[in-house]
Parts: C-alpha cells; structure tokens; sequence
C-alpha cells in the first residue's frame, strides 16, 4: 500500500496573505473579528441606552446617588405581606421602584402602607393578578419577568 502526501503544493507568491496562513492563524483572526464586532455591538448599545429618550421619564423616581437599581436582596416566590421586614421587602420595594410603582425613597425594607399601595397597583395592572397587596408566587412570578402593564403605561 503505497501512502500520498496530504498536500504538496507550494504557496505561490502571487497568493492573499489569508491563504497563506496556518489554519489556526486564521482561526485566531476571525476570532479576533468576531470579539472586536462584538464589543463594538456592545458599545453601540450602550450608548443608545444612556441617551434613549425616556430613560428616565420620571425625574423625581430615580435610584439615590450611589446606589444601584439592582436589586439582589432575595430570589424567591414566598408569600410577602404588608409588615413583612427584610430582604422579601426589600426585592419587593427594589423591583417596584425600577418599574416606578414606589419612589426609590420608600425603599427601606419595611413592606408598610406605600409599598401596599404600589403592590395593588402593580396587580391591578397586570390581570389576571388580583389586588390584593399579597406578593404571592403570581405576583412574584409577574416581577420577576418584568412584565409590561397590560395598558402599556406605569
């Protein structure tokens, strides 16, 4: 059994510079493509978001200086209720005031009248939810996917 080389052939001079790189050259340079398209993507969207007209439609509800919107206190569907205190209350508030149900002031931990009344509104705008000011796993479940009122309007 007589073996054949893979690939004799020379690269002629006349040749791109492209077929005259190892496979693995090219890969590292669409590699390198692919990233730099991909941040540029990324910082094109940034820069959208930072000036999208209304991103900060109501001036008086932004977060504080020097603290963030995120809100990572807890990441459950237990039942919170009007009294409650700690970190339920707080993902409750945080993810209330992102969506500009309750100013970012009322935001202390403490699920008290202002965050009842935010609770029933947030409900009443998301049907089939009912208004109850209980944050059961529906309720939950409605925050945490963020969804977008039923009239389209906070």
């Amino acid at each position: 059994m007589s073996s054949t080389p893979l690939s004799t052939s020379s690269t002629s001079s006349t040749s791109s510079p492209r077929a005259a790189q190892s496979p693995r050259a090219a890969r590292r340079s669409a590699g390198a493509s692919a990233l730099t398209g991909g941040l540029l993507a990324a910082l094109a969207l940034a820069a959208s978001v930072a000036v999208a007209p209304g991103a900060a439609a109501d001036a008086e509800n932004v977060p504080p200086a020097g603290s963030s919107p995120v809100c990572a206190f807890y990441d459950g569907d237990g039942l919170t209720v009007f009294g409650d205190q700690g970190d339920r209350a707080f993902q409750v508030q945080c993810m209330l005031a992102n969506r500009r149900y309750l100013p970012w002031d009322a935001v202390d931990g403490t699920f008290g009248l202002r965050t009842l009344d935010a609770v029933r509104r947030f409900q009443a705008d998301h049907p089939p939810l009912l208004g109850t000011g209980l944050v059961d796993a529906d309720t939950w479940a409605a925050l945490w996917r963020g969804d977008v009122p039923v009239d389209g309007a906070v």
